[in-house]
């Protein structure tokens, strides 16, 4: 069964970013790094270089061990929260500005029938003088 877990927004993440208060993300989990500042081999200036962002890239480029990944999960507080995207607000037409739109596309049609009539006939007269040329 799954463990439910408090979710975080990265903005009250990044508010924790000092000696005494600093919570790091890796892999979408938030870490509670406070009390291990001191201890941490990297010194503290790493930790605190990696709050108020996402930090897995920096965190497996250091090329940690199992053993350093295993006490990395008893400074987890939490997940880092996920914002849903805005789903865009769909615009209703009317039948008269449908009409109109249409309309439109019929001039801009009616406008520019030259150009493939043109791009064809270019390409017909070509692969004519082509065959004859063989």
């Amino acid at each position: 069964m799954p463990t439910l877990t408090k979710l975080y927004p990265m903005q009250e993440v990044s508010l924790h970013n000092s000696q005494d208060d600093c919570w790091v993300t890796i892999d979408g989990k938030v870490y509670d790094v406070s009390s291990y500042m001191d201890e941490h081999p990297g010194g503290d200036d790493v930790l605190l270089a990696a709050t108020g962002k996402d930090a897995t890239d920096e965190f497996e480029d250091a090329g940690h061990s199992k053993s350093a990944r295993e006490l990395m999960e008893s400074f987890c507080i939490g997940e880092l929260e996920v914002p849903t995207p805005l789903i865009p607000e769909l615009e209703i037409v009317s039948k008269k500005q449908q009409n109109d739109i249409v309309e439109k596309i019929r001039d801009i049609s009616k406008q520019y029938w030259t150009l493939p009539v043109a791009v064809v006939g270019i390409t017909v007269v070509a692969s004519f003088l082509y065959s004859r040329r063989n």
